[in-house]
């Protein structure tokens, strides 16, 4: 078996210099060399090639890709026989407009992470919904079903977790940002779905009062990527029994996740959510079973973190 650099950052320049092997699955981002996907998912290809040489030749990648370049990207990639592919910032939305099919889910979240080759072009998917769900569940014991949700933030993380919230069936979701048109935008989406009356927009400043004594907080805004970023909501606000859950897995303890906790209040953060969107991309390509454990040792590990689990 050929042993690839997968620790490398490629760039479009290398699809035509570098054989990339039997299967190939690749990452495209800008900036993308701080992605931990290629230790995860390689870690998950493992443990599959020692159950089924299906998967042998099997490698995941990391690709250098400008925004302007991504309609000159995607045929290249596909010229090239990569079967998966996943979209980060700030490719997600851009991509919409690039590929053959979109499955409707992904369309409703207005953003694509996960592509799949086929024979006219790329497939696409979006595994965040999906991701933010499972993480939801390992991490905190929550599930959206008949749940309270409080979700800030109107980006696309938020619309994808705001979509997931009513296809699971949340008891009610309550929308804050700062912004009021990009809020509308998402009460926009969520009010055309079955069963998005449960959705009700709010101003960061004004905080839904009347809260039930149990429910979960999701943070899907950029607010706590950078030191110094203050918390993006007061969370004496919150009941007792509330959770608090921020997508942002680095740093793994935002300014929301100490004052949560000092609040007495349980929280996670998001790599359980990273973790899971990308062990869903990895059983869509493959379909077989992906081993999220083993994509989560590896993403600690990359990260330079404790183990989580036993």
């Amino acid at each position: 078996m050929t042993t690839f650099d997968t620790a490398r950052t490629y760039s479009l320049n290398d699809l035509g210099k570098t054989d990339f092997g039997g299967t190939p699955l690749a990452v495209l981002g800008h900036p993308v060399k701080h992605s931990v996907s290629p230790a995860m998912h390689n870690a998950a290809l493992a443990k599959m090639q020692q159950a089924n040489s299906r998967f042998r030749n099997w490698t995941y990648f990391r690709f250098d890709v400008a925004p302007e370049d991504l309609p000159e990207a995607l045929p290249l990639f596909h010229k090239h026989n990569f079967l998966g592919l996943n979209l980060t910032i700030p490719h997600k939305v851009q991509a919409l407009d690039l590929i053959k099919g979109i499955l409707p889910d992904a369309e409703r979240m207005g953003a694509v992470n996960t592509l799949v080759w086929d024979e006219f072009g790329y497939d696409g998917f979006n595994t965040d919904g999906y991701g933010l769900k499972a993480g939801l569940a390992q991490d905190l014991a929550v599930s959206l079903k008949n749940t309270t949700v409080v979700l800030l933030g109107s980006g696309g993380a938020a619309r994808a977790a705001a979509v997931q919230c009513v296809l699971d069936g949340c008891e009610k979701l309550y929308i804050g940002n700062r912004t009021p048109e990009r809020l509308q935008s998402v009460m926009d989406v969520v009010d055309a779905m079955p069963g998005g009356g449960v959705a009700e927009a709010f101003a960061i400043k004004e905080f839904p009062d009347g809260l039930p004594e149990e429910g979960i907080v999701i943070n899907a805004t950029s607010l706590g990527l950078k030191e110094g970023d203050l918390a993006p909501m007061d969370v004496s606000l919150l009941p007792k029994g509330w959770k608090v859950y921020d997508m942002i897995y680095n740093p793994s303890q935002t300014t929301l996740l100490k004052e949560a906790e000092a609040h007495g209040l349980a929280t996670a953060n998001g790599l359980s959510m990273l973790v899971h969107q990308g062990a869903r991309s990895l059983e869509i390509w493959s379909h077989a079973e992906v081993s999220s454990h083993a994509m989560m040792t590896a993403a600690l590990h990359a990260l330079d973190l404790p183990p989580r689990y036993d």
